[in-house]
């Protein structure tokens, strides 16, 4: 019984930056892993990173190599929050991007992931 709730996209100049924020509700004490993926219109959903979610774990991230340097993922496990700070936009970045919950430890696979935001709109113009 885990809620998302993604907020923070809009429209952006590319170089650009935004910062997305997934809030998270209800029994989040067996999420594992929370992650970002992104779908653009037509095209099939892709992994954008994780962020290990368990507070008795050291924190560690994975990204996807088309992110790696521009894009931070960054946890408040206080606030149940976790946050994409997306910087130097381009316009293949625009998507809609989601947040996702897993119970399982370090996963990139959509299908590993049992619970999903509704999204936010990220429009990168050129």
């Amino acid at each position: 019984q885990v809620q998302l709730v993604e907020s923070g996209g809009g429209l952006v100049q590319a170089g650009g930056s935004l910062t997305l924020s997934c809030a998270a509700s209800g029994r989040t004490f067996s999420t594992t892993t929370m992650a970002w993926f992104r779908q653009a219109s037509g095209k099939e959903r892709e992994f954008v990173g994780f962020i290990s979610w368990s507070t008795t774990w050291s924190t560690y991230t994975y990204y996807a190599d088309f992110v790696k340097g521009r894009f931070t993922i960054s946890r408040d496990n206080a606030k149940n929050t976790m946050y994409l700070q997306m910087n130097s936009l381009k316009p293949e970045d625009t998507a809609v991007y989601y947040c996702a919950a897993s119970k399982y430890d370090g996963t990139y696979s959509s299908g590993s992931y049992e619970t999903w935001g509704q999204g936010t709109q990220v429009t990168v113009s050129s």
